[in-house]
């Protein structure tokens, strides 16, 4: 059996009702493409810092 821990049903059930609404304030007023775009933007600026780190990592492991 799944054990959800202390948290009903219902609570899950208001989260997604949140997250649902939130999400249709953003795709009606054209939020969602700008907000795609900075996403991508930021995935790539991780990405390079990510590779940043783990050169240095490994620069450093020697």
């Amino acid at each position: 059996m799944l054990n959800l821990g202390d948290r009903s049903l219902l609570f899950y059930a208001v989260a997604c009702l949140i997250l649902a609404v939130v999400a249709s304030f953003f795709g009606f007023f054209g939020l969602a493409g700008a907000l795609g775009e900075i996403g991508r933007i930021l995935f790539f600026v991780f990405i390079v810092l990510f590779l940043l780190t783990l050169v240095a990592h490994l620069v450093r492991k020697k």
